[in-house]
Formats: C-alpha cells, structure tokens, sequence
C-alpha cells in the first residue's frame, strides 16, 4: 500500500525529529565507548581464568561495537550533531574503531539511499541483487559469481572480513584529495591502535580478543544491513516508476527486535524511518514510528521471520518479490509452456 496522497505531509511531520540533541549524543558517545573499553579490558583480564569467559565477554563486546558503527553511520548523515564538523571528527574517530572510511562510506552510503530499490540504478552500497531474467541472461560462469556470493557462509562470513578488512582499506578511483587523505588517516589509525593494543596486552592476546569482536560485530553488521532489505516483498521498480517514500517505507524493513537488542543497534531495525529521512538520529527513530500511524504501514520483520531472508536470492519482476534460486527452474518452465500460470507455493 502507498502512502496516501492526503498524507504526503510527511516532511512536515517528520521534521521536529531530525533536530539532534548534544546532550543525548554526547550520552550515547559515554554509554557506549565507556562500557566497550571496559569489556575489553574485563575480556583481557578473562584470559587468565578461562577463555570462554573471555568469548561471552567479546559478545557483548561486539554488540557495544555495533552500536558505535551506528554512531559513525549518523555521523556520516550529519544527524549526530548540528555541526558538520563535530560529525566528522567524531565519524572519523568511530571509523577507525569500525574499519570504516568516513568519507568513502558516507558517499556510498548516500548513493544508496538515493536509489535504494531502483533496478536502473543500482550496483553502489547495496547488496547484489539480480532480476531472474538478468540471471538467466548471464554465462555459466557468471551465474555461478552470483550464486556463490549470495551463499550464506560467503555472504556473512568472508564477507564481512573482506570488506573491513582489505575493501575499505582503499580509496575507490573516483575519489578526490580530501576523501583520500582521510581513508589513509583511519588506516594509519586502525594501525597504531593495534600496534598500541598488541604493544600492551601481546599479540596474541589482542588476537584471542579482537578476533573474535571484529568477527561478531562484522556478521552483525551485514545481517542487520542484509534484512533491512532482502525479505520477501520488498521493494524494485524501474526508473520510471521508483517513488523515493515507497521504496523507503516498503523497500525497507520494520526489523521488531527485543528492546536490548534495539540498545545495542541503535535502533537501526526501523530502517523504513531512517530511509524516509537519514536526518533523524538513531534516538529519535523508535519515536517517530510510534508517534505517526503513517509511518507504521512498513511490513515488520521478527527475529524469527527474518531467518527465512536466507533463502531470498533473486527478484522476480512478474511476482514483485524475493526468491530462492529453486523458483528459477519454474520460471524457466512457464516460459517454455505459457499455461503453466506461476502461482505462489
């Protein structure tokens, strides 16, 4: 369902949000950054009574990590302070405890809001997703790139190394002098942060314990982005019929998680907010929901439902959804028997 004509106000209501507060986010700057260094001293300390002490510790280290990516994620919209300049020192900052570029991201992060569910315009920030007719359209070999990258041990575990850990380390071509420089200052930083780590604790204790953080909060991070996005019926149009508050409040999902869980997401799961306007801080997203019945049509995502995103891989243009690559060889046989009408299972 579109939102309404008579409710396209929805700039209008959703503006007293977009207003960040310094007292709340120089809070949530504390309550995460001082609880994170706390872990991780408290998971170096485990390491001498038992490391599976050490494992739950880096947990609960991971999540408090994945709350600073959403810190460095609003510092890239500028909706983490009024000032440009507090979000950029602040977003770099964040950046080198994320092994995120700041500038680099925030362009390609900007690209994808502004095309988020265009199939003319997509391939910048968002996750590979090909039409049924594109698929059947490629080479063997080709066919076989995309499938082994939609795997789920690929996609959510060398993924997220890859991209944190050698993708982001370079400047994209395009880039200009600023955005390189700063690239270069967050990889010098992630250095001399682990240099100074592993100069304090050792090696191989900062490995027992980064590892397996920058693991977790890397898998978390990509899941939360990959079912914000990739569920059932989800949102793709052409050019010519993409509507931006469509493809913000049906391309993009409600993801109802348990309150602890919003915690340490920054309540990223109301992403159709986030998308409608990337001004509003993350504090303010679960309040804007809330508050406006308009905003409330984006289908809701549960934990459990949202397990069934691991079998979506490919978008039907006919059916207007996600689906699996067993929904290919259907396909292929409605083509070849026009009769054979294709009907959900």
């Amino acid at each position: 369902m579109a939102l309404p004509d008579k409710n396209r106000s929805w700039r209008k209501t959703i503006a007293p949000y977009e207003r960040p507060s310094v007292a709340r986010s120089v809070w949530q700057l504390f309550n995460t950054i001082a609880p994170l260094l706390l872990l991780w001293y408290g998971a170096y300390w485990s390491l001498s009574v038992t490391y599976w002490l050490t494992l739950f510790l880096t947990v609960i280290t991971a999540g408090l990590l994945v709350r600073v990516f959403i810190i460095f994620h609003d510092c890239c919209h500028g909706s983490f302070f009024n000032n440009r300049m507090a979000n950029e020192v602040v977003g770099t900052i964040s950046g080198i405890l994320t092994y995120c570029p700041f500038y680099q991201w925030r362009f390609s992060h900007s690209v994808h809001h502004a095309t988020n569910g265009n199939l003319d315009r997509r391939g910048t920030g968002d996750v590979w997703t090909l039409t049924v007719q594109e698929y059947l359209a490629l080479p063997p070999l080709k066919r076989l790139g995309y499938r082994l990258y939609r795997n789920p041990l690929i996609l959510f575990g060398l993924g997220p190394a890859y991209v944190f850990l050698i993708e982001y380390r370079f400047n994209r071509k395009e880039a200009k002098m600023k955005e390189r420089l700063n690239t270069y200052t967050i990889n010098v930083g992630i250095a001399a942060l682990a240099g100074l780590l592993c100069w304090a604790v050792g090696w191989k204790a900062f490995l027992l314990i980064q590892g397996p953080t920058f693991l977790l909060s890397g898998l978390a991070g990509f899941w939360l982005f990959y079912v914000q996005h990739q569920f059932e019926h989800t949102y793709f149009e052409k050019d010519e019929n993409w509507d931006y508050v469509n493809a913000a409040l049906h391309g993009s999902s409600f993801y109802k998680l348990p309150k602890i869980l919003h915690w340490f997401t920054g309540n990223i799961g109301f992403h159709h907010i986030h998308h409608l306007s990337p001004r509003v801080p993350n504090y303010y997203l679960e309040r804007a929901h809330d508050d406006n019945a308009m905003f409330q049509i984006a289908p809701p995502v549960t934990l459990l439902s949202s397990l069934r995103s691991f079998r979506f891989r490919i978008w039907d243009e006919h059916r207007k959804q996600l689906m699996g690559f067993s929904y290919i060889k259907r396909f292929q046989m409605s083509r070849n028997n026009p009769s054979n009408v294709l009907k959900p299972k």
